[in-house]
């Protein structure tokens, strides 16, 4: 094979470390030969080289353990493949636990490793001695032990997988910088590097902590930073046994990893140091930096203190090597929304070893495929914002990110830096109302209202936290009186023009070619008739539409919008996020008060629901649109936001006679979950079709010019539907659901939970969920069934109901 640059290929790969090996790898297996990976130095050298090589199997959430599972079973096989030895070895893990609240988020894990088909022991802490004998135990409650975890070498492993490249096809220079990309009719047309130009169908971003910089060069927003990563390596320890688990002590921020007779000792410090702001130098390469051991003292005399023969131990290394984080501790893959054809794996938060074999292979997937083989938005790069490029946001960020990943999970924990990004105008407000704020998309939103005489802040549990109570009151509020929520982080994208309503609706699943005055609740279809997007639709006039969907996906709703609108289309769109807020008026009693504001008609014949007007209310023009996410009677007043601060006051004032309630996100969410309305990116996503999803009813089957995703599901109604989204009431009042918790029917696992919130209108705690059965999921199926959802390895009984336990005829919000 020559040595020289080829001047074209299909796809081009920039980065030479594990993850860029392994897509290239991936791509050949998919019979896609034509493939060049370039390194600007030499394979491994910026971050791969230094890493620990832990491949752990349970993570977070199911989708992201299947594919570290991957990883692992990948490592296993790779060095009979491709005779390149890997180093990997299936040791085991055992993660301990010193108080309850870490053994309930361990056994949280071990039920949802049941899903996940792996093997996985709760431990006492005398059976965790057992496994790590070196190990005090004498503050610990118990662990998990998970046999199938392993431990690879690092270089060797992406030694293997560019050799299995190789023999595949692909072609890797090293010593090749690249300086710049090539792009042509908005795709990825290529790459320029200092020996040549490359032309390419796909460019794939795998430069580790260089790929936000990188991603600069094609105006592609890659949001991550570099931290400093430390880990120690002891001197001989004669007891040391050859093969011991991996030990991770979360909670004194370290793990434990034998290394030839030494230990490996890693920390992830919750105070990291950021490096790198000022550039990476571009003489970078299997660089060391600088130690700062002030800095490490507390973690190794935590590791001191569970390992007490270290104290008569040298330490042979003291390694310092960078690493890159991301905003959300989730690694960026994908598409990019701002170039087609330009591809990202990066970011990967200091598990890139053990993601590099399920990322790479899904992500060459997606290359081959056009489009991901499997829902993948919680690491979807559609999922920032153009702010999270920002280098002074990813450097306060930083300083967090790396020592959340040791830190308590806790349901609802929220960011503590890089806040008050994005406020609403009526922030002042809610804060003056003594709101505790939480982050979304970069949105200060109001979570909950304490009292007065309490402090507006979290205090976490797995359990009951403190803000329930208070929660609970604004959430019969809405369902007995009135409430008011701050929505104003909405997504808000207008689409005019003569084609307005021909695209968005081939685009929309269910008909938006309705009067002026109208509001559709839709979602956007794949061919596969899977959910991309979640919304509605208003008509405001013949060619004027108002697209609402939530702050999360305002990236990539809006891509998918520009990406299916033909370019000959006579269509504009424009994202309005910032110029309304939202004010949703929400309850019984919330005609009434409305009523005393304006003098538009509000009664039901007037203004039934599905209805949007423009109405004076107080001295602004206010589009009032008489809409739920909440299940109750109400009306969501889209407001310029210079107008906005007068109309809040006005309802407030107003709402007084009424015992009107001010509401935060929590309530909505357990008001939404009572109700069972969907959430994008928890409860629907591409995998999940309308009927699955029992979204039926906003679909249009028969509209003229059907949709993306018809004939889809067409099939799948022919066929019936092999899973269901099914609601859950558990029978003990303090279970506490929150999602991908296992559901059994008969004693057997058949799904797992998608959300979970206490509904304190129906008393008890409601999950969603879907459940699978190869023969097909009828209403008859899932109520021949007995149920039970697990919560931290106990068994809870459920009721399973295809309907909303709450108003299910929708009688209350149509009334």
């Amino acid at each position: 094979m020559s040595n020289s640059l080829p001047s074209s290929a299909r796809v081009v790969i920039v980065g030479g470390g594990v993850i860029g090996c392994s897509v290239a790898y991936h791509l050949t297996k998919l019979g896609i030969r034509d493939i060049v990976l370039l390194e600007r130095k030499s394979l491994t050298c910026g971050t791969t080289w230094h890493a620990a090589g832990l491949v752990p199997t349970l993570r977070a959430t199911y989708r992201m353990s299947m594919l570290a599972s991957y990883s692992a079973d990948l490592y296993e096989r790779l060095s009979a493949e491709t005779g390149q030895a890997t180093g990997f070895v299936r040791n085991g893990s055992l993660s301990i636990a010193t108080h309850q609240e870490r053994f309930t988020e361990l056994k949280r894990g071990a039920s949802m490793a049941k899903l996940c088909g792996f093997p996985c022991e709760v431990v006492s802490p005398d059976e965790a001695k057992a496994l790590w004998p070196l190990m005090d135990i004498d503050d610990i409650v118990g662990g998990i032990h998970l046999p199938l975890d392993g431990i690879v070498n690092p270089v060797d492993v992406t030694q293997a997988l560019a050799r299995g490249a190789r023999l595949g096809g692909a072609r890797i220079f090293e010593n090749t910088p690249v300086v710049d990309i090539k792009a042509a009719h908005g795709k990825a047309a290529g790459v320029i590097t200092e020996s040549g130009e490359i032309d390419a169908e796909f460019v794939v971003n795998c430069s580790g902590m260089w790929a936000r910089g990188f991603g600069k060069k094609a105006g592609v927003n890659v949001p991550l930073h570099a931290a400093e990563h430390y880990y120690v390596v002891t001197e001989s320890m004669p007891d040391l046994a050859a093969q011991l688990p991996t030990l991770r002590d979360l909670d004194g921020c370290n793990y434990f990893k034998t290394e030839a007779g030494k230990l490996l000792i890693g920390t992830f410090e919750p105070n990291a140091q950021p490096w790198g702001h000022q550039g990476i130098p571009d003489s970078f390469s299997f660089d060391e930096l600088p130690p700062d051991l002030d800095h490490l003292e507390p973690y190794l005399e935590a590791a001191m203190r569970r390992v007490p023969a270290l104290a008569n131990l040298g330490l042979q290394v003291v390694f310092n090597g960078p690493e890159s984080f991301t905003p959300d501790d989730r690694y960026h893959l994908g598409e990019a929304p701002e170039l087609r054809n330009y591809f990202v794996a990066a970011g990967f938060n200091s598990v890139g070893i053990q993601s590099a074999g399920g990322a790479g292979k899904v992500l060459a997937e997606w290359i081959a495929r056009g489009h991901a083989p499997m829902d993948l938005w919680e690491v979807d790069i559609r999922r920032n914002q153009p702010f999270q490029g920002n280098a002074e946001y990813l450097y306060d960020r930083t300083r967090e990110g790396l020592g959340l990943l040791y830190a308590m999970h806790w349901p609802y924990r929220q960011f503590e830096t890089a806040r008050n990004v994005r406020r609403s105008i009526l922030h002042e407000r809610l804060a003056g109302a003594n709101a505790c704020f939480g982050e979304v998309a970069g949105w200060e939103r109001a979570n909950f209202f304490a009292p007065n005489s309490e402090k507006a802040e979290y205090r976490y549990s797995w359990g009951k936290q403190n803000w329930f109570e208070w929660s609970a009151a604004e959430h019969m509020a809405v369902r007995e009186r009135v409430g008011l929520f701050d929505q104003s982080s909405f997504t808000k994208l207008m689409v005019q023009g003569r084609d307005a309503m021909t695209v968005l609706n081939r685009i929309c699943s269910n008909d938006i070619d309705v009067e002026p005055g109208r509001i559709v609740y839709t979602q956007w279809l794949n061919e596969r008739g899977g959910i991309e997007a979640d919304l509605t639709v208003t008509r405001l006039e013949t060619n004027n539409f108002l697209i609402v969907s939530g702050a999360p996906t305002q990236t990539r709703d809006l891509d998918w919008l520009r990406r299916h609108t033909p370019e000959e289309a006579n269509m504009v769109i424009a994202d309005v996020t910032s110029s309304m807020a939202v004010l949703a008026v929400m309850g019984p009693e919330a005609r009434s008060l409305l009523q005393q504001l304006t003098g538009e008609d509000l009664t039901n014949h007037a203004f039934p629901f599905g209805t949007s007007k423009e109405i004076e209310l107080g001295y602004a023009r206010v589009r009032a649109s008489r809409i739920t996410y909440v299940g109750e009677l109400g009306w969501e007043l889209y407001i310029p936001t210079e107008f906005a601060p007068d109309v809040f006051d006005r309802i407030v004032a107003a709402g007084k006679t009424f015992d009107l309630k001010l509401c935060g996100y929590h309530a909505l969410n357990s008001l939404r979950i009572e109700k069972g309305y969907r959430h994008f990116g928890h409860d629907i996503a591409e995998e999940d079709s309308p009927l699955e999803a029992g979204l039926s009813f906003a679909v249009a089957f028969n509209k003229p010019g059907g949709f993306i995703g018809r004939e889809a599901l067409q099939q799948q109604q022919a066929e019936g539907v092999k899973k269901r989204m099914v609601l859950f009431r558990f029978l003990d009042p303090e279970a506490t659901s929150y999602h991908e918790e296992p559901i059994y029917r008969d004693g057997v696992i058949v799904g797992r939970t998608t959300s979970g919130m206490y509904g304190h209108y129906v008393g008890g705690n409601v999950a969603m969920g879907y459940v699978e059965h190869a023969d097909g999921v009828t209403p008859e199926w899932i109520k021949e069934g007995d149920y039970e959802i697990e919560i931290a390895m106990r068994r809870h009984k459920v009721e399973a109901s295809l309907r909303a336990f709450h108003d299910p005829g929708m009688t209350r919000v149509k009334s």
